[in-house]
């Protein structure tokens, strides 16, 4: 980390997060005093093997997944002590979320996926259109608004996964395993423009991803094995 941002407060950090899982009598432990922060304006990679418990830690400090034990300040509030209509209207304003799985309405177009979460905001139905093409013009889908899921490829169902992400301007994007249905381009390109939103947008992205070959991409890379942080390492600026 550079002495430039070494006295930033990070825009999100957890301490001593645990989770486990109870199956017949037996109990699984699948995040074991997990210590992690992240930054505004820097993307960062959580990697590691399958099981290694990174979904579990973006879903714990996301907001998606109550941990059994340990503290998530988020923005400067602290997450699992609010109520959880809190946490839900937390996570509307402030966190932009793309997934393996596109996640996107089948009877949609990629315009109406897009301003669907800017109408949840209160907007009004023109201006929340307005906004979505710009969102999918920046993605590079300006020629793509009519098309449905049935009608992309995977790269533009994810673009159009983070537009719908960046479009309400979130302090906090998370993306759990982006890249992983797509070829080598198409990856390429989804990791850039998640970088590009911590860089120009000044979020902070957190990347989970088992594919370790975008690593230099990342401003800080968080290693997991076995529920635990193993390694941290920081790419200059």
């Amino acid at each position: 980390m550079t002495a430039a941002n070494s006295d930033r407060q990070p825009a999100i950090q957890a301490i001593g997060l645990q989770k486990s899982y109870v199956t017949g009598r037996e109990r699984t432990m699948i995040l074991s005093e997990v210590d992690f922060h992240a930054m505004a304006g820097e993307m960062t990679m959580v990697i590691g093997p399958s099981g290694s418990g990174k979904s579990t830690l973006l879903a714990a400090i996301s907001g998606l997944l109550r941990p059994d034990k340990g503290e998530v300040n988020a923005l400067g509030e602290d997450l699992w002590r609010m109520a959880d209509t809190r946490i839900d209207a937390f996570r509307l304003r402030n966190c932009g979320f793309v997934f393996q799985g596109f996640n996107l309405f089948p009877a949609l177009n990629a315009l109406e996926q897009v301003a669907l979460v800017v109408r949840y905001l209160g907007v009004g139905r023109k201006d929340a259109r307005e906004r979505a093409r710009e969102a999918l013009g920046e993605v590079g889908l300006s020629g793509k608004l009519a098309l449905h899921p049935a009608e992309m490829s995977g790269g533009e169902k994810q673009r159009v996964a983070i537009a719908r992400a960046l479009v309400k301007e979130p302090s906090l994007v998370f993306a759990d395993e982006p890249s992983s249905a797509l070829d080598t381009e198409n990856a390429a390109r989804i990791i850039e423009l998640l970088r590009d939103a911590s860089r120009h947008r000044d979020a902070a992205v957190i990347v989970v991803t088992h594919d370790t070959k975008f690593q230099q991409s990342a401003d800080r890379i968080v290693e997991m094995v076995d529920g635990r942080v193993v390694q941290t390492k920081f790419h200059p600026a």
